[in-house]
């Protein structure tokens, strides 16, 4: 096993040090004309094109467009993945929680940390090969989950950021030097990003957060040669936009209250003509992307305030929202909405997943399907967004759909799910999506609060129960809505899935753990204990015959779990089984 470190600087010292190659820390700026005329879109997408036909890397956050995190890898399989070990193990000398999700390209891995510093390191050993360090400057105002973030994207001999602070930077692939940045939102107004971007035909898209700060939010492309803003959709419409009433939803499409008091709700709309300005629908998640129709699939969080209702009549559109979205414009082409009204923080947070499933007539359709924080997997016609089906619960339930008062309240799913942000992975050869998911109940108080940007506004508080937590590890059959297996987990999960065609799927526990399953029974089939949490979800890529499986263990500020500042990349003892792949 080697262990490769990044200098072990520390946070702190990382931030402030200026050795370019150990830790860039150049200040960002705008492109020349003369970079952006060197750089070729219709070249740099063939590449990622052939990058993600590629088993061996993991070019993108979803490994490729569809989000399904499925890996046609055969070498670590059910029979042998008992004997996975360490290869090798990164020290950022940053031990704070990340989320990240490592990019594979031409065997160089690249992926962030806690306070936006990015690392790109050999694949094969964990050598550091860059290190770059954002440089914050002055008071930086963070969201509900710190200084976390989801990764990188890789383009084009580029690497791109989003940055705590609401601003998209542009690193050189090669040297990590900076190439561009841009502003993406008024961090002073409580607008931020942790969200991995993602890069479509020379355009970089991403969206900010700030639906607890009472922002209105919005996603927006870049064009990736010079950093200048090509198009930009709000999450929450405008009056001229149609508004952000909706249809005033009693029910979903499956007939599941809402538990709301229209009538009240009518009689006040025109006390709060504006509460659209602050409405929040912050983009959490990763986008899916279908080159076959321009279409690019994404969801949206919570309303603005979270718990307080009253102040915001109507459905609150796009808020807890399946979109679709053309591409070369932002133009919205439909939306699904997952709850309507909602006051219990239930964000549409994992990415959305592309899969092709029978509908209710038995034929094949091309399909999205996103596991909701409310405990359902839901699954919408990829063409015009109109449910196929909606899922049996993944999770228990308690008080649900009752909404909050001034007493207070205990219900699950609570605002961490459900399943919170976590990645689900879909295997072609079981149709299982898998889920991570958790039975974490809240007690939610109701209380009247005025907005003080960029202060949290949630309209009430939650509070998240001491004891009978625990993860909730499913397999669900996208062609029937039925939970085909379960199994819990001693905590909570919120990290990620991977699924791979040698039979199994990995995710991560808070309680330090790396786990294996059998994708079609459910059995475990293995598990390394390591030093820290997991909060983020694992990947797979060769090299040089080799299968590996990594992921970052830094454990979790949300559930505050032990943290730590490795990155594991796992691989059996002495290349035991050759790299294949499954046709």
């Amino acid at each position: 096993m080697g262990v490769a470190r990044g200098g072990r600087l520390g946070w702190a010292a990382c931030l402030a040090v200026a050795s370019l190659g150990a830790c860039t820390q150049d200040a960002p700026r705008q492109a020349h004309a003369s970079e952006a005329s060197r750089f070729d879109v219709a070249t740099a997408q063939r590449a990622h094109d052939a990058a993600m036909r590629d088993s061996t890397q993991w070019p993108a956050y979803g490994r490729d467009y569809s989000n399904q995190r499925w890996s046609t890898l055969t070498s670590i399989d059910t029979a042998n993945v008992s004997t996975l070990r360490p290869a090798w193990v990164h020290h950022s000398g940053i031990p704070h929680a990340s989320e990240t999700n490592p990019i594979v390209v031409d065997s160089v891995m690249y992926f962030t940390t806690a306070l936006n510093n990015v690392f790109a390191v050999d694949a094969r050993t964990g050598k550091t090969l860059w290190q770059y360090a954002y440089p914050y400057e002055g008071h930086t105002v963070v969201d509900c989950c710190s200084t976390n973030n989801k990764g990188v994207a890789v383009y084009g001999g580029r690497v791109f950021m989003a940055t705590v602070d609401a601003r998209l930077i542009a690193l050189d692939a090669g040297t990590g030097r900076p190439v561009w940045t841009v502003q993406v939102g008024d961090n002073e107004a409580g607008y931020h990003m942790t969200g991995a971007p993602t890069v479509v035909d020379g355009l970089v898209i991403t969206g900010v957060s700030g639906g607890e700060q009472g922002c209105r939010c919005y996603v927006d492309a870049y064009d990736a040669a010079d950093g200048h803003r090509v198009w930009r959709w709000y999450t929450i419409p405008s009056p001229a936009e149609g508004g952000w009433w909706g249809k005033w939803r009693a029910a979903d499409d499956w007939g599941m209250s809402f538990s709301r008091d229209l009538e009240t709700e009518h009689a006040d709309s025109a006390k709060y003509p504006d509460a659209w300005r602050h409405g929040g629908g912050p983009m959490w998640q990763h986008p899916a992307y279908d080159p076959a129709t321009g279409l690019l699939f994404l969801d949206t969080g919570n309303p603005a305030p979270d718990i307080d209702a009253s102040v915001r009549p109507g459905d609150n559109l796009y808020t807890d929202c399946i979109v679709a979205l053309d591409v070369k414009t932002g133009r919205l082409r439909w939306y699904f909405q997952e709850v309507s009204h909602d006051v219990w923080d239930y964000d549409a947070t994992t990415p959305p997943v592309l899969v092709d499933v029978a509908d209710g007539s038995g034929r094949v359709t091309k399909a999205v399907a996103e596991a909701g924080k409310d405990g359902f997997v839901y699954v919408l016609d990829r063409a015009t967004g109109k449910p196929i089906r909606k899922s049996a619960p993944f999770v228990p339930f308690l008080h649900y759909m009752v909404r909050p008062d001034t007493a207070g309240i205990v219900i699950a799913p609570g605002p961490l799910g459900g399943s919170d942000w976590s990645p689900t992975a879909y295997s072609p050869q079981t149709g299982y999506l898998y889920v991570d998911g958790n039975y974490l109940p809240h007690k939610y108080w109701l209380e009247h609060m005025t907005l003080k940007e960029p202060a949290q506004w949630w309209g009430g508080t939650v509070e998240g129960q001491p004891s009978g937590t625990y993860g909730v590890f499913s397999a669900v059959d996208l062609r029937t809505g039925r939970v085909a297996w379960r199994d819990s987990l001693s905590k909570p999960i919120i990290s990620g899935v991977l699924a791979t065609a040698g039979g199994v799927v990995f995710t991560g526990s808070s309680d330090n753990q790396l786990v294996a399953f059998d994708a079609r029974t459910g059995k475990k089939l293995w598990s390394w204990h390591t030093d820290a949490a997991i909060n983020a979800p694992p990947i797979t890529y060769a090299v040089n015959g080799t299968q590996y499986v990594a992921v970052a263990v830094t454990g979790s500020q949300t559930l505050d779990t032990p943290r730590g500042d490795e990155l594991i990349a796992f691989a059996l003892p002495n290349g035991a089984a050759p790299v294949g792949a499954a046709p």
